[in-house]
C-alpha cells in the first residue's frame, strides 16, 4: 500500500515537473562549447532522485551574455527531476567575455554514487 502511494506521488511529481519545462529529445545540436567556462557550479543531486537511483544526462542550452553571465537556460532533454537541478547549477556558471552573446550547449551527468 505504501509503495503504491509512493509510486503515485512520483508520477504526479514527474508530471508536474515535466509540464513546467520544455523538453525536446529529438533536436540535434552541436555539443561543442564555443567559449571557455571560467567557473562551474556542480548541481545538487536531488534527494528524491538519489533514493530512486536515477541517473543520466541532462542536455541544456545556456544563453550567455557578452560579460560571460548566463542569461537563460533552456532544458533540451533529460529526466525532469534531474533537469531542474542541472539548470539551476548551469545558470550560475561563468564563461569568458566575448564580443557577442552565444548559445552554449552543455551536458550534465548524474549518477547516484
Amino acid at each position: 500500500m505504501l509503495a503504491r502511494r509512493i509510486l503515485i506521488g512520483v508520477l504526479a511529481l514527474c508530471s508536474l515537473l515535466s509540464s513546467q519545462c520544455t523538453v525536446a529529445f529529438a533536436q540535434q545540436e552541436s555539443n561543442e562549447i564555443t567559449r571557455k567556462v571560467l567557473s562551474r557550479v556542480e548541481p545538487m543531486y536531488p534527494d528524491f532522485a538519489r533514493r530512486m537511483a536515477l541517473k543520466g544526462t541532462v542536455k541544456l542550452e545556456a544563453v550567455v551574455a557578452t560579460t560571460g553571465k548566463v542569461k537563460v537556460v533552456n532544458i533540451k532533454g533529460g529526466h525532469p527531476l534531474l533537469a531542474q537541478a542541472a539548470a539551476r547549477a548551469v545558470s550560475n556558471w561563468k564563461w569568458e567575455a566575448s564580443s557577442a552573446e552565444t548559445h552554449e550547449v552543455v551536458e550534465v551527468q548524474f549518477s547516484p554514487q
